[in-house]
């Protein structure tokens, strides 16, 4: 068990290392041939913080653990709604002024609706996670063309994010130490995962689900309460709501589209809709006076210990 839990917590830490080495070598790739800043800015803002965790996805699908891969992409986005932006707002108020993140974050309701509906018959079909996909790329196109809108200090503030030297050399150089931090990183989290959960008395989707989830989520929470106590609310929500259309969307339905993936009923009744239920919750305050105040970080973050506690007895029962 301790061996298991230092091998996980070492592996948390080369893919928090690899994550950041991509996205900086990634935007210093896209500006070096010919992407705008800004463009650049918003994908890594948006999904740069996904990787890490499709890279461990990708790795349990590879060595046969779908079930593991499918609760932790459903469990980041009730982890990023839940303990992220709560954990964050509670630490300073969040001043949202990225207006596309209102119509972003209903692209993310009608897409756990719409796999709600798909999974109601125990699979995900190859054709339903094309679908997903194809939404996906589709969502990609309207956050581009609706992000040019915004008011010039979102702009800016979103090509800040992708400021890197654009040198090919050191670039490259990040690409290939990224590659090999997300690949030994993936692989200790999901060959030692199992072992944590296993201890803990729970079957691979609900280490996925709690375990990997959150345990991948630990960086990203500790850089969001640096960030919302610097004043950067747009970067805080953008990284959340992007993030959580990139698990459901691509990552899910990229899944089902290699071949057909079971979800189990449980699944279907109380994981999916505790994401959609935080998706709902949250839109109001974007919608409102464009600020997720203390108080509402307490009841995200209330909201999320209730589920966790739930999942917890359902576990014990």
């Amino acid at each position: 068990m301790l061996e298991a839990l230092a091998f996980f917590v070492f592996g948390l830490i080369l893919l928090t290392l690899g994550g950041d080495s991509i996205v900086k070598g990634a935007s210093g790739l896209a500006q070096r041939f010919g992407a705008s800043p800004f463009v650049a800015g918003l994908l890594l803002v948006a999904f740069g913080t996904s990787l890490p965790e499709l890279a461990v996805n990708a790795r349990a699908i590879w060595v046969g653990s779908p079930a593991l891969a499918l609760g932790n992409a459903v469990g980041s986005n009730v982890v990023n709604f839940g303990l992220t932006l709560g954990a964050a707002a509670l630490a300073a108020p969040l001043l949202v002024r990225w207006r596309a993140l209102a119509p972003l974050l209903l692209c993310f309701i009608a897409g756990s609706i719409a796999m709600i509906v798909f999974g109601l018959d125990g699979v995900l079909s190859r054709l339903e996670g094309a679908i997903l996909v194809l939404a996906f790329f589709a969502v990609l196109a309207f956050a581009l063309l609706r992000t040019r809108r915004e008011t010039p200090e979102v702009q800016d503030a979103i090509t800040a994010f992708a400021r890197t030297s654009n040198d090919l050399g050191l670039n490259l150089l990040r690409f290939v130490l990224a590659a090999v931090l997300l690949y030994f990183g993936a692989r200790l989290v999901v060959d030692h995962a199992p072992a944590l959960g296993l201890a803990l008395g729970m079957e691979p989707m609900l280490t996925g689900l709690l375990v990997v989830a959150i345990g991948t989520a630990l960086p990203e929470i500790a850089a969001a309460i640096a960030a919302a106590r610097s004043g950067r609310g747009d970067m805080v929500a953008g990284h959340v709501i992007g993030s959580s259309l990139f698990n459901l969307l691509l990552i899910v339905g990229g899944m089902a589209v290699v071949r057909d993936l079971p979800l189990p009923a449980s699944f279907v009744r109380f994981e999916l809709p505790a994401a959609l239920a935080f998706a709902v919750a949250l839109y109001p305050m974007l919608r409102g006076d464009l600020r997720i105040n203390r108080r509402e970080g307490a009841v995200l973050l209330a909201a999320f210990v209730l589920w966790l506690t739930l999942e917890v007895l359902l576990l014990l029962l």
